[in-house]
């Protein structure tokens, strides 16, 4: 049995000791060690991350009584090996922070809304918990912030320890521990008692502060999105960066920005409702302009900027005017639009069908309209003028 070191402390960061076994999988190596201080993953805190004689350390896992390292082997390694072990101290103290932060969230729902937890994540950019409760509000949220943030400030001494089955049932646990032997109790002082394995902070105060970011419901339950310590820390300044950056395109101070974008929709729906207006009656001179130049028995016409949208409305604007066909180009996109009102015989979407391979274009529609996009402006310009000629000879 490996000997684990996070037990005695979760705050040991180097350590020297000797490699039992090296295990060869299809998988990786793997380093069984006489003690170690990587945490395995389990109860929803992730493994450690570190070096063992100067390899990474990618993955802890364990198995049965034994605790597995996958390592990217850099050098000889061989059983009787004595290395030196360095722990990832950023990370681990991260997931201290969270998972401890965890347990004081969890004790404020159970004593503030009478909300037991049922599940613990702890990702690398936020932590979860589900609880069982029917809806939070945002005013419910923030009460659980201050509690939690409240307990934070009173810094409760937070300590762990081994007790029997018969002990741990004297105990007014959160629930009841899995195990039946070696039940390790994290105490939470005035606040708390809990069965857990991973590891925690020495005390409240050291969480730092905990942000919950949103609430929703999943199956059933609801789940709380948070970050504790340094994770909230970063969230406020990144968020702050963001209102700085806000109130200056503004011009305006923190408070007012609000107030300035609201302002600013308005005025943008304002200029898109002017720019709607503007287009139909330029759209109303082209449409006159089209059908009084168009010749040889199709309207057709190639548009340097205009997108295969906007073609697709000026197609059925045309085809309510006239009932020759509306070939169109969109050169800067490289798609052709075809469209006209229903004519016995023919139809748009099957002469696409029949004709765009030959160009290498692809695209589609039905009797009255089709579209088709092409490689390059020659491929969809040669289409353009074979459709229009064919058009022209009907």
């Amino acid at each position: 049995m490996t000997k684990q070191l996070y037990y005695d402390s979760a705050y040991l960061q180097e350590w020297q000791t000797t490699i039992r076994e090296v295990v060869e999988r299809a998988e990786g190596v793997y380093l069984l060690l006489e003690e170690t201080a990587f945490y395995p993953e389990g109860g929803g805190q992730p493994w450690d991350r570190g070096t063992i004689g100067g390899m990474n350390v990618l993955e802890v896992t364990l198995e049965g009584e034994q605790i597995l390292h996958k390592v990217d082997r850099l050098s000889l390694v061989e059983p009787e090996m004595t290395v030196i072990c360095r722990l990832d101290w950023a990370r681990r103290f991260d997931h201290m922070q969270q998972h401890s932060g965890q347990h004081l969230l969890s004790a404020v729902c159970l004593q503030a809304l009478e909300a037991p937890t049922l599940s613990f994540h702890l990702g690398e950019e936020y932590a979860t918990i589900d609880i069982r409760f029917d809806e939070l509000s945002w005013e419910r949220m923030e009460m659980l912030e201050r509690e939690v943030n409240r307990h934070i400030y009173l810094n409760h001494a937070i300590s762990s320890y081994f007790v029997t089955a018969e002990e741990a049932a004297e105990l007014p646990l959160v629930k009841a521990p899995k195990v039946t032997s070696g039940i390790r109790i994290v105490e939470m002082k005035d606040v708390e008692y809990n069965a857990c394995g991973g590891t925690h902070v020495s005390s409240t105060g050291e969480i730092g502060m905990i942000k919950l970011l949103k609430a929703e419901r999943q199956k059933g339950n609801i789940r709380i999105y948070f970050l504790c310590g340094y994770r909230a820390l970063q969230e406020f300044n990144e968020v702050q960066r963001t209102v700085n950056a806000l109130a200056l395109k503004f011009n305006t101070g923190k408070a007012d920005i609000l107030s300035r974008i609201e302002k600013w929709e308005q005025e943008h729906k304002q200029l898109q409702h002017d720019l709607s207006t503007q287009k139909e009656i330029n759209d109303g001179y082209l449409l006159r302009e089209l059908l009084s130049g168009s010749t040889g028995g199709v309207v057709a016409y190639e548009f340097e900027d205009r997108s295969l949208k906007d073609l697709q409305q000026l197609a059925t604007k045309l085809v309510a005017e006239t009932t020759l066909p509306v070939l169109l180009l969109a050169a800067g996109e490289n798609k052709v639009v075809l469209a006209q009102e229903a004519s016995e015989g023919f139809s748009c979407g099957a002469f696409f069908k029949e004709n765009l391979s030959a160009y290498n274009g692809k695209g589609g529609g039905n009797e009255k309209m089709a579209q088709a996009g092409f490689g390059s402006l020659e491929e969809a310009s040669a289409f353009y003028e074979y459709a229009k000629q064919v058009l022209s000879d009907r």
